[in-house]
């Protein structure tokens, strides 16, 4: 009786505050994803979570390792877009932009990150169906920061040692203090 009642606390506190956002050093960050081969109501409703973890935290993009889900799933919200990107490819890219990145894993931390200025990118959506999207601006740089995380690379490994050094430096001493 005691552990129902636990589990219908954690999944109350869980509708409000939404899915746990892994910080980094967490190591499930750095692990590659797994294609998602099962299209089904529980699918649907992890997505409608990530949306929601992400709205709660002002985020534009979240994936699915950013709340311990080692699965190629990611969301991006922007403009009143919604997108959903379930186990993307990447077709074409082409341009350059330079552009300010932070992430929900990395609270607190930008840093102006090179990508290209236009991307083509296939996905599948909740029922299975593949999409093509071909997105340019702060959207190309949202969709491939997401995707990034899906083949367990981070944001910071596109900047220079020094400047990943000291990310890695005050995220590692936040960690810490957080533990004591």
């Amino acid at each position: 009786m005691r552990e129902e009642i636990a589990k219908e606390t954690t999944t109350e506190k869980t509708r409000k505050e939404g899915l746990k956002i892994r910080i980094y050093p967490d190591p499930v960050l750095k692990m590659p994803t797994t294609p998602v081969e099962r299209f089904d109501e529980e699918l649907s409703s992890f997505v409608d979570e990530m949306h929601r973890a992400m709205a709660l935290r002002e985020g534009v993009g979240l994936a699915a390792p950013q709340v311990g889900v080692s699965k190629k799933i990611a969301v991006i919200d922007y403009h009143d877009v919604f997108y959903v990107l379930i186990n993307p490819r990447l077709l074409e890219r082409e341009g350059e932009q330079e552009g300010e990145e932070g992430c929900l894993s990395f609270p607190g931390i930008y840093a102006a990150v090179k990508r290209p200025g236009r991307v083509k990118v296939a996905a599948q959506d909740v029922t299975g169906a593949e999409r093509v999207y071909d997105v340019d601006g702060y959207t190309a740089r949202a969709f491939l920061h997401e995707m990034d995380h899906l083949e367990g690379k981070l944001f910071i490994e596109h900047l220079s040692m020094l400047k990943r050094g000291i990310i890695r430096k005050k995220m590692h001493k936040r960690a810490i203090g957080e533990n004591e």
